[in-house]
């Protein structure tokens, strides 16, 4: 028997497995109250049935397998939930199935609050009526209700302000073995430092210590750290044959940064930079739930306090939907910088 022939055996045998499963627990009524267990054990042999066809996926098709999978799985797992909620297996007020979540997610973006005079992306329809009545001046009054755009400006800022002060300084720290010396227990003391927690002491620095100030600089303070310390390491793991190769060529300290030192560092630099873009999500939605009156940090909470769930798992959605819009462009980016790497 070819290895095709006991793969293929071996998938039906899985999915016999599954359905016997299912079918016992239902003909003798206790499906119920194992089903929890069963879903498990449905995943596992799910995997193994997967392991099983991706041995024999021919190569132009590889893309469009691991795509399924990619893909496929987080709409299996939708599905369960979804099924879970109407069949009771898990509270649907605590837990609202994924379809009430969308509804939600459509009221929140279509609904303007008047309460807090805020909605999820500030009317965007409404642009071209704002323009001809207030112009530029009316369509940014429009925009400033957004708690997207408030969340988005708030990361962009802090991370820009983070991220290029913290590569310049890692750079320093990866050639210079003094200032390494000196900053090093230093940045591992405030590493450690939940960034939080340091927001208090933020606050006092500003005049107006509710103002945008405050929220910008504990993300950038975050961003800063994990920057430096992504930048020093990838400094300092460059192959020394690359820096032999540039000094045997002749090249100034300018040529080694720019032709040798920073590409030699860029992988390990991108890496941080995707490290600490999370970070500031975290950071900010952190800090919008403590001191905001928009965002989509403070949207989360606020429908957490007043007892809505499904808009607060909303909240969560677009959490989720910009941290993966947001990663995207800095993949992007990375090929752009990163032509070799492709």
């Amino acid at each position: 028997m070819t290895p095709v022939q006991q793969d293929r055996r071996a998938v039906l045998g899985f999915l016999l497995a599954i359905v016997g499963l299912h079918g016992a627990l239902t003909l003798s009524g206790q499906w119920h109250d194992w089903a929890w267990p069963a879903i498990a054990v449905s995943f596992i042999v799910l995997v193994l049935i997967c392991e099983r066809i991706g041995r024999h996926v021919p190569l132009r098709a590889r893309k469009i397998y691991e795509r399924t999978l990619a893909l496929g799985f987080p709409a299996l797992v939708l599905a369960v939930w979804e099924m879970a909620g109407a069949m009771e297996l898990i509270s649907p007020v605590w837990f609202p199935p994924p379809s009430a979540i969308g509804r939600a997610l459509w009221d929140v973006t279509v609904t303007y609050d008047r309460f807090s005079e805020t909605s999820l992306l500030g009317r965007p329809w409404l642009i071209p009526q704002e323009f001809r009545a207030g112009g530029l001046a009316g369509v940014g009054v429009l925009l400033s209700e957004s708690h997207v755009l408030a969340t988005i400006g708030r990361v962009f800022a802090g991370f820009l302000l983070g991220a290029i002060p913290g590569i310049l300084l890692g750079v320093v720290m990866g050639i210079n073995q003094t200032v390494r010396l000196m900053l090093d227990t230093t940045l591992a003391a405030i590493y450690v430092l939940p960034k939080i927690a340091i927001f208090p002491v933020v606050m006092l620095m500003f005049a107006d210590p509710f103002g945008e100030g405050p929220k910008i600089v504990v993300v950038a303070l975050a961003v800063f750290v994990l920057m430096t310390i992504n930048t020093m390491t990838g400094v300092r793991t460059i192959e020394p044959v690359y820096l032999m190769a540039g000094r045997n060529y002749g090249a100034g300290p300018l040529q080694m940064l720019r032709h040798v030192i920073l590409p030699g560092a860029l992988p390990v630099i991108f890496a941080g930079l995707r490290i600490a873009l999370g970070t500031a999500m975290i950071v900010i939605i952190s800090v919008e739930f403590l001191r905001a009156k928009q965002g989509v940090g403070f949207m989360t909470y606020y429908y957490w306090e007043v007892l809505i769930p499904e808009k607060m798992y909303a909240g969560l959605v677009v959490v989720m939907i910009l941290g993966v819009t947001l990663t995207g462009l800095l993949h992007w980016l990375q090929r752009r910088l990163m032509p070799w790497k492709r």
